[in-house]
């Protein structure tokens, strides 16, 4: 029998040395020492190298749940805003019709994709061919994987085949930890997801912050992990989340909903740069964007 005491809770504890860095030599990124120049350069693009974080504007929602609340008009709510970000996360088609080749952010575009929320979600296959990633100059591919869900393996050789194609071109993947309705939110279960994406080939990991034992999570994933946004809730809260998951081994965070959902974008998403990359407290970054709101509202 395989050791499943991590999943179970049982066995001797467990140490993760959340309070002793790992060494990442000849590169600023956590595990990413021995990849090729191209993956490094990719990389160095989507991550500040002199932070060692990123803030990704996460676009994509559309492409298993349409004209999510805030994405009706890409054009005109959420193309001004990207000047702001580190990194765009979206689909290609929104890349083609609507993001201006004018634009120079990197992209991390989204490659799985197959039932909508009116189906079971983990049933995902390739949608984006190595080939079309090129052309589009992408910084970062990405994907789904849906650890614990009905169509894990299947999943999880998504994952997989993204990373060889990836390899062959000097691209790396992003792998983001899906939460489906029977998976509970805890450091448990994403210690095991992410650490199985980052095994398994993944270049960096979006995940969900939990308050009790993310550090474990970031400590025990030998890849960077990225923050998931999540649904919108208020901003102080989300500017704190963001805070916490950095203050506990984040290597940044890709919000969508906490920005574009939001009365100021811009100011929001302003506040949580200088959160990131400054570790500005929760409380400064919120009388940051309420006077950037407020200043926006005199216009």
């Amino acid at each position: 029998m395989p050791d499943v005491d991590d999943v179970q809770g049982q066995g001797k504890s467990k140490e993760f040395y959340e309070d002793v860095p790992m060494a990442t030599p000849g590169f600023f990124l956590k595990g990413s020492g021995s990849l090729d120049w191209g993956m490094k350069n990719r990389l160095s693009r989507i991550f500040n190298p002199q932070t060692g974080r990123t803030v990704m504007l996460a676009i994509d929602h559309g492409y298993f749940q349409g004209p999510t609340t805030g994405l009706e008009r890409i054009d005109l709510n959420i193309v001004p805003l990207m000047p702001y970000a580190d990194a765009l996360m979206l689909t290609r088609g929104i890349l083609r019709t609507t993001v201006p080749p004018t634009i120079t952010k990197p992209i991390v575009m989204r490659c799985s994709g197959g039932p909508s929320i009116l189906k079971e979600l983990s049933n995902e296959r390739l949608a984006v061919s190595i080939e079309d990633a090129i052309r589009m100059n992408v910084s970062a591919i990405t994907l789904q994987v849906f650890i614990g869900g009905e169509y894990e393996t299947r999943s999880v050789r998504n994952m997989t085949k993204l990373v060889d194609m990836g390899l062959r071109y000097g691209i790396p993947t992003m792998a983001v930890t899906a939460v489906g309705k029977d998976m509970v939110r805890e450091a448990r279960y994403f210690r095991l997801a992410c650490r199985i994406c980052a095994e398994l080939g993944a270049h960096f990991v979006k995940t969900y912050y939990v308050p009790d034992g993310f550090q474990t999570v970031t400590a025990s994933c030998p890849v960077p992990i990225v923050m998931a946004g999540g649904k919108k809730i208020p901003e102080l809260d989300a500017l704190t989340m963001a805070y916490q998951a950095i203050e506990e081994g984040a290597a940044g965070v890709d919000m969508g909903r906490n920005i574009f959902q939001c009365d100021a974008p811009i100011a929001m998403l302003t506040a949580v740069r200088k959160v990131v990359h400054e570790q500005m407290k929760p409380t400064e970054a919120l009388e940051l964007y309420e006077t950037l709101r407020n200043e926006r509202k005199k216009e």
